[in-house]
């Protein structure tokens, strides 16, 4: 009874093993299957990353000659051509304030008036005595020619003569020192009316009518800035002074422009008017005065601008876009695009100045040329490009001062 049993539990034993056994063979199949598709993936995405399969756009232009101006930038300060504060130069209680705020003003124009009573009094009393010492002068007189009269017929002693003669030129100086005293005066009534020393616009006002204004006052009145023409302070390294100072001693203009902060906008259009007499030790540079007509009163006082000092013209330069200027170990060149063949050709080139986007090339390319720029960095010497949709780059053709191409 027991043996049966026996071999019927030996029987169910693999039974229970086989479903493990097929579950987990069908894991490893998954397994070898992920594999593979993670190794054909990697391969077949890394394949076209590689030049010549995947297709990088870029851009060509052509090599021109043109008129490049050559510049010098610097930061300026707008500075008046005139900045005067007008203070007062008698003393004595500010009476009226005649001008507005802000406003234009003219020399000579009224802005402010001081009380002038007391010196109207002043000129009273120095009026009397130059009439009292007048009358004095006019007796002594008198007196003088009498005792000389009597000098003649021994009448009286040569020091009594002497000492009317004396008396006569103390009361002529006397009234000298009256009539100067009286000019004084009239002429301090004179600044008791405060006028504009120059044409201007005036600033804010910094004292009150009712105050008590002295000639020892530093504040002033208001400040008057002439804003037409105006000036701009701009400093440049001491390098380019010699070229500066040969273009002035030849009498040349030099055209100075001055824009914004962001050097977006221009803003006016001036002339060089003056150098520094000498070189800032500190900073090694010297500072230049450009004259502005500033019509519109687009520059204002103490405002920073932009300067660009047009300091010579480059007639039928040789230029590239700026974009095209590559940089490697052997030094600087640009990719020419031969176009029958449309393969590109590494060509060291030797640039100048670089205006803007555009650079000065001294010698390595020629008018007429095209070279790349856009898609460099997927370029190599002998490289090939083709137009984009096109699978036969003897197909392509080029049209245009500038066409987009793929690097084959």
């Amino acid at each position: 009874m027991n043996e049966p049993n026996a071999a019927h539990s030996n029987i169910a034993t693999p039974k229970q093993h086989k479903p493990i056994n097929q579950r987990l063979s069908f894991w490893v199949i998954i397994l070898l299957v992920v594999l593979v598709a993670a190794f054909l993936y990697r391969h077949t995405s890394t394949a076209p990353v590689t030049r010549g399969s995947q297709k990088m756009p870029v851009v060509t232009a052509s090599v021109k000659t043109a008129n490049v101006p050559v510049y010098i930038n610097a930061l300026g300060s707008v500075t008046p051509t005139h900045s005067v504060t007008v203070m007062t130069q008698i003393n004595g209680i500010l009476m009226r304030v005649l001008f507005q705020e802000g406003q234009i003003v003219k020399a000579g124009d009224l802005l402010a008036e001081i009380d002038s009573r007391p010196y109207e009094a002043l000129l009273l009393e120095y009026e009397g005595q130059l009439k009292r010492d007048q009358a004095l002068l006019a007796n002594a007189l008198i007196d003088l020619k009498r005792y000389q009269t009597l000098w003649k017929q021994d009448s009286i002693s040569e020091q009594t003569l002497a000492t009317q003669q004396a008396l006569v030129n103390q009361l002529k100086g006397t009234i000298q020192l009256d009539e100067g005293l009286i000019q004084t005066t009239k002429v301090n009534l004179v600044y008791c009316k405060i006028t504009s020393p120059v044409d201007g616009r005036i600033g804010l006002r910094l004292i009150d009518p009712g105050n008590l204004v002295q000639t020892s006052d530093t504040t002033g009145i208001a400040v008057v800035n002439t804003l037409n023409p105006i000036t701009v302070v701009f400093a440049i390294p001491e390098d380019n002074i010699p070229e500066v100072m040969q273009k002035m001693d030849a009498q040349t203009v030099l055209s100075v422009e001055a824009f914004d902060r962001q050097q977006n906008k221009l803003l006016a259009t001036g002339k060089l008017l003056a150098v520094d007499s000498q070189i800032n030790s500190t900073t090694g540079t010297v500072n230049l005065k450009a004259q502005f007509v500033n019509d519109k009163n687009v520059l204002f006082p103490s405002q920073f601008v932009n300067i660009r000092l047009l300091i010579n013209t480059l007639k039928n330069a040789i230029v590239v876009p700026t974009a095209a200027i590559q940089q490697s170990t052997k030094g600087t060149f640009v990719y020419v695009l031969n176009t029958s063949t449309l393969t590109v050709k590494e060509q060291i080139v030797k640039t100048g100045v670089t205006i803007n986007d555009t650079t000065v090339v001294d010698s390595g390319v020629s008018p007429g040329q095209i070279v790349i720029t856009q898609g460099a960095d997927q370029l190599t010497d002998g490289a090939t490009v083709i137009l984009p949709g096109s699978g036969n780059p003897a197909n392509a053709t080029q049209s245009g001062n500038e066409k987009r191409h793929v690097a084959a």
